[in-house]
């Protein structure tokens, strides 16, 4: 059914069968064939051929082969249909999803970071997306300390400005999502603030917030406070 391309299609199936799926990024390879770049060519309009009953073949191959070869199709892209794959392979190993964090990898890609995202974003997955997700417990995050603080900022409660706003909507944010208030001093953190995105280096704000305490306002250390630093306490 392939003609030429029975070679790029055993290394399709041999991709698969190490990786879980054919959501192969564009550089990945299997039997020493460009397999990502050739599965990229076949998802194109017109890629598996003119002929139309044999392109029906040679996606149905594809199909027995992969469900989700073709995630377009689904509405989403490759890249979130391999993260997705990863995220099951993790648990399917004996991960519980809270260990699921930043930095957690399978395959090179940054499953925890990823899974963040679907939480932060949620409200933007399709009903298919949501179902797959909520399938391990994956729900969204849940945002109302984040956006009571932030709104408490902005009426007045502290006067530190925006880049104060911005960083107890980050910290409100990673505290949320993590379940913890400890942040490592490199970290950043992406939020979207009055519909404009914001990267917070989220680690060196806490520090810089805690050397500076004696210079915060109430209003200020009460947020934090509820935020769970305890330096920011009464006493």
């Amino acid at each position: 059914m392939w003609d030429t391309a029975d070679a790029q299609f055993a290394a399709a199936r041999a991709y698969f069968a190490e990786a879980g799926t054919l959501a192969a990024p564009r550089h990945a390879t299997a039997l020493d064939k460009t397999v990502g770049q050739w599965l990229t060519n076949c998802r194109r309009p017109g890629g598996l051929g003119k002929d139309t009953e044999r392109a029906e073949r040679r996606a149905a191959q594809l199909t027995a082969a992969d469900p989700d070869w073709n995630p377009a199709a689904l509405g989403w892209t490759v890249d979130w249909q391999r993260h997705h794959v990863g995220l099951k392979a993790l648990l399917d190993e004996g991960a519980q999803l809270a260990e699921i964090v930043p930095g957690v990898t399978w395959r090179g890609d940054d499953i925890g970071r990823w899974l963040a995202t679907q939480k932060r974003d949620w409200h933007r997955l399709n009903d298919e997306q949501q179902a797959r997700l909520g399938e391990w417990g994956v729900e969204a995050a849940v945002r109302r300390r984040k956006t009571a603080t932030a709104a408490g900022v902005k009426n007045g409660s502290a006067r530190g400005g925006e880049s104060f706003t911005r960083g107890v909507a980050a910290l409100a944010q990673y505290v949320e999502r993590e379940q913890r208030t400890v942040v490592p001093r490199q970290h950043s953190e992406r939020i979207t603030l009055d519909g404009q995105d914001h990267d917070v280096r989220l680690g060196l704000w806490v520090s810089n917030q805690k050397s500076r305490r004696d210079k915060l306002n109430a209003g200020q250390l009460a947020q934090l406070a509820e935020l769970g630093m305890d330096w920011a306490q009464d006493g």
